[in-house]
């Protein structure tokens, strides 16, 4: 394990970002079409035909620019967890499916170790590496 130690907050977040991980997934894809195809920015009907952003030029370019950010970070998230857990054991990659990817979810880390055939510590200490290694990948470290 790790000699670094993560902020509490850090931890918590990256957790999230697991917990999310499908709908982070599905907002990059909403992100792109937005941007490719102009999405709920979309104006068709404008008499003008300027386009497919509201506004003046220079508005349109802040929108495009603050979506391309935001879908940079997210592709940099999913990119780090899909890093980490391609690499994982199998048994270990069942812990994220089980705890952090199954909504309907009603296991606690004793029902999940239990799943696994492992102690409650041992699936625990998964899950801090796991978070450490994502961490490590996103350069949070």
């Amino acid at each position: 394990m790790t000699t670094i130690k993560l902020r509490k907050g850090t931890f918590k977040h990256i957790e999230s970002e697991l917990y999310e991980y499908a709908d982070t997934k599905k907002e990059i894809e909403l992100l792109r079409n937005e941007m490719l195809y102009g999405g709920k920015y979309a104006d068709e009907d404008a008499a003008d035909g300027s386009g497919h952003l509201p506004g003046p030029a220079p508005a349109r370019t802040a929108v495009l620019l603050a979506g391309h950010k935001r879908l940079e970070h997210l592709e940099s998230l999913i990119q780090a967890i899909d890093s980490v857990v391609e690499r994982l054991s199998p048994e270990r990659q069942q812990l994220i499916r089980l705890k952090y990817w199954t909504r309907s979810q009603p296991l606690a880390w004793d029902g999940i170790a239990q799943r696994l055939n492992v102690s409650t510590r041992t699936a625990l200490r998964w899950r801090d590496e796991i978070i450490y290694a994502i961490a490590d990948k996103l350069g949070w470290t």
